[in-house]
């Protein structure tokens, strides 16, 4: 019986693409309007993302086949949703980060930034969790977490083997260890007067029997300590990743979506006007979270976390080597790591200054008049994008050269390499979500033109007499608990659509919704599979599901209470969420 239950359990996939469609077939053969249509198109597609039968981009194209059959939208309409402004922002966005990865960009400014920070235990975890929310920010959270993690692995194994050499040495010389000690202290026994330190010369017996008791305290503290610096890691990747509009595929989503459902916003969603409500949420998070990991994994010394009064000892010294070699093997910073450093910088220069928002921007001036955006971040991401291919990786050896012997002159002159070429891009460029994003714009559109929006939002409108700030709060819960165990894509691709309609029938700001549950999809931190950053520093071994999930539950009610309170205060003024634009009132129509 088992084997045949493990059969049937592999071909489970099998199962949910064949029946899923026929169960759900009722629905449109019985309500035979193009809301239920449509309505059926979405069902199908959330089960499929959340059972992951297929892949998730794979999904995605459906859209591109069902509406068309079943009469929601013209094949046209739906193929332009899959290649928009915002899948061109992605597109530009990626190729700067997968040249930072390419050249080890990355792995330079976060050994740079821990050697600043130093290697004691707490400070260590928030420089590793400051150097991963940072590098989250601009390059993937899968990438980031990836690279991090044996980094934080090597730092800890070099400070425990460096430990138990001094407690050793301490021990055969008779002395008592006077560094970092953990919060669980053994009890006082009634020999310690007897031990080392109080004119007591120790015994073999003793010595190895203080020897095995170090060791069994030095082990229960370095295996709480890779738990929380692992969590720290991961978390942090998550939590950067909602800093910057092209951090994370969720947040283009939301710029996608509140393009595509009010056309005539003003562009309210763009990088600046993000950045500025986004990033003081990350670092309250992160800052929050560092305290909740350290409690959970370390307790609190502040002496020894921040060093008061104490010297760097040899320990600490042969961990920081650790990072120094690390950094070492990187080399001296080559030229095509300055031309990649100096794109990047001009990117997020161009990005900010584009539509700051309290000012005219430089875009306003040079293109975008008569109230129309001929520029956009896409556009910009795009042309530094291209730069990348015209920059070479190398200066021409006509620049260098000083003067060589005749003969070389007869050797063929190859051109350098530029910072990016098209085989480096299309091996790292995750593909798979400008399809998936398409897909998003897809279901948008369909629910705008079959009308099922309007549907959903009058079936909403009893929720008008709830204050705005419980809305938020319990969508905010809601998507963060689906999060859990749906892809962050999936989440907020099946749900923003569904809130727009709801903030326009209950005549609500859509941002003050759809913004905070944005976000929380992103707070995926109580399961190994809710997001690949999790999977990779749960594939160590050094953390069981309970340690996730224990940890994770509470940092899910941090940011969310987080995201709330940065959505009624600074929120409130940057998007002016305190009110109800003119540009959402289009259920009247438009003009």
């Amino acid at each position: 019986m088992a084997p045949f239950l493990k059969r049937l359990w592999k071909l489970k996939n099998a199962f949910v693409i064949v029946l899923t469609p026929l169960l759900l077939l009722p629905l449109p053969l019985l309500i035979q309007t193009k809301e239920a249509r449509c309505g059926y198109v979405i069902a199908l597609m959330a089960v499929y993302w959340c059972t992951e039968a297929m892949p998730l981009a794979v999904t995605a194209l459906l859209p591109a086949v069902l509406f068309p059959m079943l009469g929601v939208l013209e094949s046209g309409k739906v193929c332009m949703q899959y290649l928009k402004d915002t899948n061109m922002l992605f597109l530009g966005g990626l190729m700067v980060a997968v040249a930072v990865e390419h050249w080890n960009l990355h792995k330079r400014i976060a050994l740079r930034v821990l050697l600043v920070v130093g290697v004691r235990p707490a400070l260590l975890m928030l420089g590793f969790m400051v150097t991963t929310a940072f590098l989250s920010m601009w390059i993937s959270n899968t990438a980031t977490t990836a690279m991090m993690v044996p980094i934080a692995q090597a730092v800890l194994e070099q400070l425990d083997s460096s430990e138990a050499e001094a407690d050793q040495l301490e021990i055969d010389n008779g002395q008592m260890n006077s560094g970092y000690e953990p919060d669980k202290k053994p009890a006082k026994s009634e020999e310690a007067k007897d031990r080392p330190g109080n004119g007591h010369v120790m015994s073999i017996e003793e010595g190895e029997g203080l020897a095995e008791e170090r060791r069994q305290i030095r082990k229960e503290k370095y295996v709480n300590l890779s738990k929380g610096m692992s969590l720290s890691v991961c978390y942090a990747a998550s939590i950067g990743g909602t800093a910057t509009l092209t951090g994370t595929t969720p947040n283009l989503i939301l710029k996608g979506q509140i393009d595509e459902l009010f056309p005539a916003n003003g562009d309210v969603v763009n990088f600046a006007t993000w950045f500025g409500f986004a990033f003081p949420n990350m670092m309250l998070m992160l800052v929050l979270a560092w305290f909740w990991l350290q409690f959970m994994f370390m307790g609190f010394n502040f002496k020894e976390t921040f060093g008061c009064g104490g010297q760097v000892s040899e320990k600490d010294r042969k961990a920081s080597q650790v990072i120094k070699d690390e950094l070492k093997k990187l080399g001296s910073m080559t030229f095509a790591e300055g031309g990649i450093l100096t794109v990047f910088v001009l990117l997020v220069v161009l990005w900010f200054t584009r539509e700051p928002g309290f000012m005219p921007g430089w875009a306003t001036v040079l293109f975008n008049k008569d109230g129309k955006q001929f520029v956009t971040d896409g556009t910009v991401a795009i042309f530094m994008a291209l730069v990348l291919f015209v920059i070479p990786s190398k200066l021409p050896s006509c620049f260098c050269s000083g003067g060589g012997r005749e003969g070389e002159e007869s050797q063929k002159i190859k051109a350098p390499k530029a910072l990016l070429d098209w085989d480096t891009v299309h091996q790292k460029m995750p593909w798979n979500i400008l399809l998936l994003l398409g897909g998003g714009f897809a279901l948008a559109k369909g629910s705008e033109a079959s009308g099922l929006s309007v549907w959903l939002g009058h079936e909403l409108a009893p929720l008008q007499s709830i204050p705005p700030a419980a809305i938020a709060v319990l969508l905010c819960l809601l998507v963060a608990t689906f999060t859990e165990c749906s892809s962050n894509v999936a989440t907020t691709t099946l749900f923003l659509p569904i809130l727009a309609s709801m903030a326009q029938e209950i005549e609500l700001h859509p941002l003050y919704i759809m913004l905070p549950c944005t976000l929380c999809a992103s707070l995926a931190f109580m399961l190994p599979v809710a997001t690949p950053p999790n999977a990779i520093v749960f594939s160590y071994g050094n953390l069981k599901v309970v340690d996730m999930a224990k940890t994770g539950f509470m940092l899910n009610i941090i940011g969310v209470l987080s995201i709330t309170l940065a959505l009624n205060t600074w929120g409130t003024v940057i998007f002016q969420l305190d009110t109800f634009p003119s540009w959402a009132n289009t259920t009247r129509g438009p003009p």
